[in-house]
């Protein structure tokens, strides 16, 4: 189970706030003028401001994320490092995910973060399938409501010949997708009616994604966020980091 970082920088912030607040209106009164500040207080009441922008920025505005994983290879590789745009869906509570403000709802093409059904661990996939949408994957072929996502003709990665590269447009949306030369399991013949409230969410590397074709719909309350740039790339040391993929996600 991934560690619940916005319920602990929630519990920082209000431990340091009571703490800077209990010495602002009370402590620092019955201290003299020659008394020190403690220093467990001193340092509480200096991390407050830090940790309360940092979290004011993280819950309602943006949040940064690596990607871990292949699955939306070639758009998004293994130590990208992502900016998450967390209102464009609206403006949710931090920890319990309640939407509080509607600002607007994901769109077919977005690449967004979630979390799967029965799973506490960030996922990010792209919205193929929105409520009430039947969508029918076959050969890697995607068909919404009946109409083809045409592709182009697809070039072989040089790295793996058992893959291929093409560029899909889903419904006006053009992006890159991989997938195999001979469709895998999950590619070869996929259909589903998408239930209210639910996105359908698949990977770009087709065949080498666990998505919404293994976990099924995500509920429109997981949703954490839009993926919206990518803004350093770094795999791992001895790597150094490496700006030549920063920018806006297609």
């Amino acid at each position: 189970m991934d560690i619940n970082f916005p319920l602990i920088l929630l519990i920082l912030v209000i431990i340091s706030g009571i703490v800077w607040f209990l010495d602002r209106l009370l402590l620092s009164k019955k201290r003299g003028d020659d008394e020190p500040t403690p220093g467990w207080i001193e340092y509480s009441g200096s991390f407050f401001p830090v940790l309360l922008i940092v979290f004011i920025l993280r819950s309602f505005l943006y949040e940064p994320f690596q990607i871990p994983s292949g699955s939306m290879i070639p758009t998004l590789e293994v130590g990208d490092f992502i900016l998450v745009n967390k209102y464009s869906y609206g403006l949710r509570l931090p920890v319990s995910r309640t939407k509080v403000i509607d600002i607007g709802q994901p769109e077919r093409g977005d690449v967004m973060v979630f979390f799967p059904p029965n799973d506490d661990r960030y996922f990010i996939k792209r919205v193929l399938g929105l409520p009430g949408d039947e969508i029918k994957i076959i050969d890697n072929l995607v068909f919404v409501n009946g109409e083809k996502a045409e592709q182009t003709k697809p070039m072989k990665v040089e790295e793996d010949p058992r893959f291929v590269v093409a560029t899909e447009n889903l419904t006006g949306v053009n992006h890159s997708i991989q997938k195999g030369v001979i469709s895998g399991r999950l590619g070869r013949d996929f259909s589903i009616k998408v239930p209210g409230g639910h996105y359908f969410m698949v990977g770009d590397n087709r065949d080498n994604s666990s998505d919404s074709r293994v976990w099924g719909p995500v509920p429109e309350q997981n949703i954490v966020g839009k993926a919206v740039a990518v803004w350093m790339h770094w795999e791992s040391l001895p790597n150094l980091p490496s700006f030549d993929r920063i920018g806006k996600i297609q």
